[in-house]
């Protein structure tokens, strides 16, 4: 890959990113797909951490969380994000890639606490760092774990990894089929117009603190080398437009 435009990211994965075609669970083929982008980004001298959700493991257990208390919901995708960081931390490590991964959830047997400054300090030795269980706790999204994590660590950008979608668009284009590709978008647009980048609260955070983000199509795991080598992939949503693209 050509050389790196970023020093040190954030990869919001999608639990939905790691489907492939299944209807639920992990396909194997875009696990290691996936992570060998990751590797690849890593070997560039890329500091890369990871916010992973759990959409493709709680799609086949939402029945028996249906009418549950929502606290106890959440506390159960929080668990779920654990099964998508171990099988991707043990494909990186296969792969060469020292990984370590963070839970917000006490599970010592499995994973660390999640401590701020240690996350940082892994990073500076050369470890991808996964975070698992959101932010720990319930009536918060994976996307707000991702926009608070990414401004813990001090990272460059946001990378939110969608499944089946180029970046940002007018419309759910599933469906609205006249629903427009939107290449670059503030923040406050974004939410003003209630499109589906993140969840609200992730992109009023991510506002906050001017964190840009690059939405793009996980389909192509390239994008990640794409992106961080500086081609225009999918959506720039940041504080203020572009004047000089």
């Amino acid at each position: 890959m050509s050389a790196a435009v970023y020093k040190r990211v954030l990869l919001k994965l999608s639990g939905e990113a790691l489907m492939g075609e299944r209807p639920y669970g992990t396909d194997l083929d875009r696990l290691q797909a996936v992570a060998g982008a990751v590797s690849a980004v890593h070997a560039a001298g890329v500091e890369v951490a990871i916010v992973v959700g759990a959409g493709n493991i709680f799609r086949g257990i939402s029945a028996a969380a249906e009418g549950m208390e929502r606290a106890t919901g959440d506390y159960m995708g929080m668990l779920a994000t654990l099964l998508n960081a171990l099988p991707l931390q043990d494909t990186l490590e296969r792969m060469g890639t020292d990984t370590r991964v963070q839970s917000a959830l006490g599970v010592a047997e499995v994973a660390e606490p999640y401590i701020r400054r240690r996350a940082i300090r892994h990073l500076q030795k050369g470890r991808v760092v996964i975070f698992a269980a959101g932010t720990g706790n319930p009536f918060f999204t994976t996307d707000t774990a991702a926009a608070l994590r990414a401004a813990e660590i001090r990272a460059e950008v946001i990378l939110m990894a969608k499944n089946g979608v180029e970046g940002v668009y007018s419309a759910d284009p599933a469906l609205d089929p006249s629903a427009t590709f939107i290449p670059e978008i503030t923040h406050m647009e974004a939410i003003e117009r209630r499109l589906r980048v993140m969840d609200s609260t992730a992109l009023a955070l991510c506002m906050e603190n001017e964190m840009p983000l690059r939405v793009f199509n996980m389909d192509d795991a390239e994008n990640i080398t794409r992106i961080i080598s500086g081609e225009r992939v999918g959506t720039i949503v940041q504080s203020k437009p572009d004047r000089t693209a």
